[in-house]
C-alpha cells in the first residue's frame, strides 16, 4: 500500500464520471462512500464533483447522496451501428465534441486532483479532458472483457482498474503494465447481512433451506417463467423468495396464489427487494439469478453457492461471458441457450440442495473469485495517483 500524506491530500479534489446503469453506478457510489469514510478517519472531506447526464441514474444517486453533479451532452458510442440508428448516431456524432468541450471547461474549472471513470459512454469526454489537462485519470472496468467506451479511454488512462484477471488479456498490450486488478467495489451492506432479519421478514422458516431467485432490480420474465414450471418441484425441498420485476408481478402473485396450500406457505413473490436484500442473501442456501457485473462481484464475495442465468442481449455478451468464467472455475452452474429450461433449472437447484458438499465447493470457488476489499483497493489507487500528482 503506497504511503501520501493526508496533509497534502487535505480536501483531495476529485472529479467522478460514469454511468448510465446501475453496474457503472454503484461502483462509483461505492468508492466515494469509502474514500469518505478513508479520509473522514484524519479529519478530511474530499471536494467531490459527479459529472454525468441529466437524465442518467448517476444523475439521481448524486443527488440522493448529496454529491455536487454537473451534467453534460454526450453521444452514445455504439458497437455496431445499424441503418435505423443512423439519425441518433448523427446526432450524436455532433453531441461528442460540444461533450468534450464542456469536460474540458468543467476539468479547467475544478482543477482536480484525480478523476475517477466507472465506464459508460458519458465517462469518454471527462477521460479525454483529464488528458488534455494532464490529471491523473484513473479508469475501473467492471466487466471481464472491456466495454467500448473503456476500450479507448484504456490507451491514456494512468492507470486501468480491473475487476477480474482475465480481463488483462482483454487490454491492448501498451496498457497492461498500468493495470492492476482491484476487483469490482461492493456495497459494505451487502456484506453486513444478518439471516435470522432476513428469515423473520419474509416469515420464513429457519429449518428449510431457502433459495433466492432474482433477474436483477427490473426482473427478467425468462427466470420468472422457468421458476414458474420448476415450482411445484422445488418447494416440497425447500424455501423461496422471488424478485421478479414490476412488469410480472401480478402474474406471479397469481402463480403464488394457485399453488397448493402447503407448497404457498413456502413461497414468496416480491417485485422489488429492498433493505432485505443483504439479510436475504445471507439467510440464503442457493442464489438463481442473472450475471450482471454487480450481483457476481456480490455473490462471489459472500461465497455463495449459486445457478446463475445469463441475460442472453448483454452489451457485448458480457453476461455469458462473465457466467462461463464462473462455471469453468467450478464458481457457479450455468443454465444458458438449451441448457436454460425449467426441467434443468429443477434439477440443478435439487443436485445443490440434496448434496451440502457439492454446495460447499461451489461456495468456496465463487468465494476464491470474490473480491470484498475492492472497494478499499481502488481507494488507495486513488489516493496513490493523487499523490504523486501532488509532488
Amino acid at each position: 500500500m503506497s504511503l501520501y500524506s493526508t496533509q497534502r491530500l487535505h480536501a483531495l479534489r476529485m472529479i467522478v464520471t460514469g454511468g448510465g446503469t446501475g453496474g457503472h453506478t454503484y461502483p462509483a457510489l461505492t468508492t466515494i462512500t469509502t474514500l469518505q469514510n478513508r479520509l473522514a478517519a484524519t479529519g478530511d472531506v474530499p471536494d467531490l464533483l459527479w459529472v454525468g447526464v441529466a437524465n442518467g441514474l448517476e444523475a439521481t444517486v448524486a443527488a440522493r447522496n448529496n454529491i455536487p453533479f454537473k451534467a453534460i451532452t454526450t453521444g452514445k458510442l455504439r458497437r455496431s451501428p445499424s441503418l435505423r440508428q443512423l439519425g441518433s448516431n448523427i446526432a450524436d456524432a455532433f453531441r461528442i465534441p460540444l461533450g468534450v468541450v464542456q469536460a474540458a471547461l468543467t476539468v479547467a474549472r475544478t482543477r482536480p486532483a484525480v478523476v475517477l471513470s466507472t465506464g459508460g459512454y458519458v465517462s469518454v469526454p471527462i477521460g479525454l479532458a483529464a488528458r488534455l489537462f494532464r490529471v491523473p485519470y484513473l479508469l475501473h472496468e467492471q466487466t471481464l472483457i472491456l466495454g467500448l467506451a473503456n476500450r479507448i479511454l484504456a490507451r491514456f488512462a494512468t492507470r486501468i482498474l480491473l475487476s477480474h484477471e482475465a480481463s488483462l488479456d482483454h487490454l491492448p498490450p501498451k496498457a497492461r503494465p498500468r493495470a492492476v486488478v482491484t476487483g469490482n467495489p461492493v456495497r459494505p451492506a451487502m456484506m453486513q447481512g444478518n439471516p435470522a432479519n432476513g428469515l423473520a421478514a419474509y416469515r420464513l422458516d429457519p429449518a428449510i433451506p431457502l433459495v433466492l431467485v432474482t433477474g436483477g432490480a427490473s426482473g427478467a420474465r425468462q427466470v420468472n417463467r422457468m421458476l414458474t414450471e420448476a415450482l411445484p418441484d422445488l418447494l416440497p425441498h425447500c424455501q423461496i423468495v422471488h424478485q421478479c420485476g414490476s412488469l410480472d408481478h401480478a402474474e406471479m402473485q397469481q402463480v403464488a396464489h394457485d399453488l397448493p396450500a402447503p407448497l404457498a406457505q413456502r413461497f414468496r413473490v416480491a417485485d422489488f427487494i429492498h433493505d432485505e436484500m443483504p439479510d436475504l442473501l445471507a439467510a440464503a442456501t442457493i442464489v438463481v439469478a442473472r450475471s450482471g457485473a454487480g450481483t457476481v462481484a456480490e455473490l462471489t464475495a459472500l461465497g455463495k453457492a449459486c445457478v446463475l442465468i445469463p441475460y442472453p442481449h448483454a452489451a457485448g455478451d458480457e453476461q455469458r461471458i462473465t457466467a462461463r468464467h464462473l462455471a469453468e472455475k467450478n464458481a457457479a452452474i450455468m443454465l444458458d441457450g438449451d441448457e436454460a429450461t425449467p426441467a434443468r433449472l429443477r434439477d440443478s437447484v435439487l443436485a445443490l440442495l440434496t448434496d451440502p458438499q457439492r454446495r460447499h465447493h461451489l461456495a468456496q470457488a465463487a468465494a476464491h473469485q470474490g473480491r470484498p476489499a475492492a472497494a478499499d483497493h481502488v481507494v488507495t489507487e486513488i489516493l496513490t495517483a493523487a499523490a504523486g500528482h501532488a509532488h
